[in-house]
């Protein structure tokens, strides 16, 4: 699925970028269609897509998660959050920091 290769390529930068913005160590591993973010403490998120179902879904200390794109954003298939205030949640949490993706 493009669109979910495609919001991988994108979220992997802004993620960098908000690590960087807020001075967290944030190390990204990505392999194909999955995303592994490691936090200093050891904790992870894992983002991948799963083109079957044309969703990201998250793994987190706060859950797992679908996101399905709407025709203009990812939101979550239960709450209805958008995937980057959703994610910068649950980085925030995990860092132990602000982290903002834009």
């Amino acid at each position: 699925m493009a669109l979910a290769g495609a919001a991988l390529d994108k979220l992997e930068a802004d993620i960098e970028a908000a690590a960087d913005a807020a001075d967290a160590d944030v190390e990204i591993n990505r392999t194909g269609n999955v995303m592994e973010l490691e936090f200093e403490d050891g904790s992870k998120i894992i983002v991948n897509s799963q083109a079957p179902m044309q969703e990201l879904w998250v793994a987190a200390k706060a859950g797992g998660f679908h996101f399905r794109h709407d025709g203009a954003r990812w939101v979550d298939t239960r709450s209805g959050n958008e995937l980057y205030a959703a994610l910068s949640g649950y980085m925030s949490l995990q860092a132990g920091t602000t982290l903002t993706l834009k």
